[in-house]
């Protein structure tokens, strides 16, 4: 039987997220095998703390991600994200170190100075005109001078026990046992809501045993998450507030007028725009939740750090953009999601985390993803069948 490229563009399209979960079996594979050490018993890569420390680093490429899905579905870029991460960071260190602020009123503060940038560059986009492009570019140079200048090129240490713990606590092993029954329950009162909506609408629907059998692969890898997790310390603070996002993002992606606003956006703004559709509104908006996930990022990456740096953030843009793309975000608007965007954040910070396991150069690591992504946008102009020639 020949596999043809009709083949290969039918299964990108239907079966992208099992293709992303391959393609990172894969890379854990290589990995582990590339890291065993018989003196040590086993694989390095392979360990229950190196899956934690992985977790916790891809937790911020994700949020930045999460926000940037909508962002690129919208027909939009941003390139800020990274430096404006660096400035809320900086804020909530100088907050916290030198004014010694409650954490709540460091963590508001914080949080609505990212909804006011967010905001700022969505109206300068959509209500001005002025290309995301350059906007995002100017706010990435803005950005980190008022870091620069915030900080005066010093880091800013050491934060709060509290602010810490945001970034390097754990969660105990009954919680995180709890939180994953939860998930699973809730995948599964969403799966079966969803199904019995389109067989209210006369809508095609899978049939019940392959329905039952996406629930328990999805519960089975949630299983082994929460276990692997707790064999070494338990769930990792930053990790429980992904998937919190994960699962509010995708409810609005999916399941409210908002949501469907911005695919149409993506999908055919004039089309939209003379059904009655504010756009302008709609793309302000995504610039808002994309300022909001630079706080909690911005919050976490100071907590990791226990410090406030003023080259933090420094090409987290790149590695947020790259996710999208990996998790199957169109580069021409109207397709992508939140979950697709956080598995190509995990296949993102599993070859940071092994290459740096093996000694590789950081340049060598910079080329890998560049090819990566452009591999990526390939598989997305194969999917769609838009080749040139």
């Amino acid at each position: 039987m020949t596999l043809t490229k009709k083949d290969v563009r039918k299964f990108l399209s239907e079966y992208k997220i099992v293709a992303l979960l391959i393609v990172i079996a894969i890379i854990w594979v290589f990995f582990g095998y590339l890291t065993y050490d018989s003196e040590l018993g086993g694989s390095q890569f392979l360990t229950p703390r190196n899956f934690s420390n992985l977790l916790r680093q891809m937790a911020i490429t994700g949020m930045l991600a999460s926000a940037m899905v909508f962002v690129i579905v919208a027909g939009e870029i941003d390139l800020s994200v990274g430096s404006l991460l660096g400035l809320l960071g900086g804020i909530a260190a100088v907050l916290d170190v030198t004014y010694s602020w409650p954490l709540w009123a460091t963590i508001v503060l914080v949080i609505a100075m990212g909804l006011f940038f967010g905001l700022m560059v969505g109206w300068l986009t959509a209500y001005l005109g002025i290309p995301s492009f350059i906007v995002t570019l100017g706010g990435q140079l803005a950005f980190r001078g008022m870091v620069l200048g915030l900080t005066g090129g010093i880091t800013i240490a050491p934060v709060s026990p509290d602010l810490k713990f945001i970034g390097q606590g754990y969660l105990p092993e009954l919680v995180g046992d709890a939180g994953g029954v939860l998930l699973f329950l809730v995948l599964v009162f969403l799966a079966f809501r969803t199904r019995m909506n389109r067989q209210k609408h006369n809508l095609a629907v899978s049939t019940m045993p392959a329905e039952v059998g996406r629930l328990l692969f999805a519960g089975l890898i949630i299983l082994g998450f929460v276990l692997t997790l707790n064999d070494y310390q338990g769930v990792p603070v930053p990790v429980l507030v992904l998937l919190i996002i994960l699962a509010v993002f995708t409810i609005i992606g999916n399941k409210t007028t908002f949501g469907r606003h911005i695919y149409a956006v993506g999908s055919n703004m004039e089309a939209t725009r003379l059904s009655g559709v504010n756009v302008a509104y709609v793309k302000m908006m995504v610039f808002a939740l994309m300022g909001l996930m630079c706080a909690f990022a911005g919050l976490t990456t100071t907590a990791r750090l226990a410090a406030g740096t003023p080259s933090a953030g420094f090409g987290n843009e790149l590695d947020a953009i790259a996710s999208c793309f990996i998790g199957g975000t169109s580069m021409r608007g109207g397709v992508g999601s939140v979950s697709g965007a956080l598995v190509g954040a995990v296949i993102m910070a599993s070859l940071d985390n092994g290459m740096s396991m093996m000694g590789i150069d950081t340049f060598w690591q910079q080329i890998v993803k560049g090819i990566i992504l452009v591999a990526a946008v390939y598989m997305d102009i194969v999917s769609s069948g838009n080749q040139r020639g």
